[in-house]
């Protein structure tokens, strides 16, 4: 896996100050995404534990509030692969530490219905998330004043409850 760049402080993507890393990689195409040049799997630099090293250490601070994985996109396949050793050590230094992911894959159609059902990794990297923000980007439904996603088509999900009620669950905004 490669990435395309880590953000050690960032304000956009989650609340309060969170460490973001943008994974490269990604077969969406979505009209008008506003990190085109992460598309390519091959963009950036290489992932590895030196990178763990680093967001590990970039999210010690009790200030920083948790982890955002953005890409690209953080669930095509090989991606999942390269965010799990991260991700499971992320929850083992900083259990309390929340892990926002962004996806154009839908939650319950795409990851639940389809990819759970092919490959471990995804129930694995859903099991670490606290929040998914699901669905492609639409130009068309673009609106800047939406909180922590950019098309009115997106939702934002609060993972845990979502797994544990066998339902989506909005997440609310806390």
């Amino acid at each position: 896996m490669n990435y395309a760049t880590i953000k050690p402080f960032d304000v956009a993507n989650g609340p309060g100050v969170r460490v973001s890393l943008f994974v490269s990689g990604c077969t969406h195409g979505c009209k008008g995404c506003f990190n085109e040049v992460a598309w390519d799997f091959n963009y950036g630099t290489p992932f590895t534990q030196e990178t763990i090293d680093q967001i590990i250490k970039y999210l010690q601070p009790d200030y920083i509030r948790g982890l955002s994985l953005l890409g690209g996109e953080p669930f095509e396949l090989v991606n999942q692969q390269g965010l799990l050793p991260l991700l499971r050590k992320v929850k083992e230094v900083y259990p309390n530490k929340d892990i926002w992911c962004y996806s154009g894959y839908l939650f319950d159609r795409d990851m639940l219905e389809n990819m759970c059902q092919k490959h471990e990794e995804t129930k694995e990297l859903l099991s670490y998330l606290n929040v998914l923000v699901d669905g492609e980007f639409v130009l068309e439904k673009k609106n800047i004043n939406l909180r922590f996603r950019g098309s009115e088509n997106q939702r934002i999900i609060n993972v845990v409850e979502s797994l544990k009620q066998n339902k989506i669950v909005e997440w609310n905004g806390k």
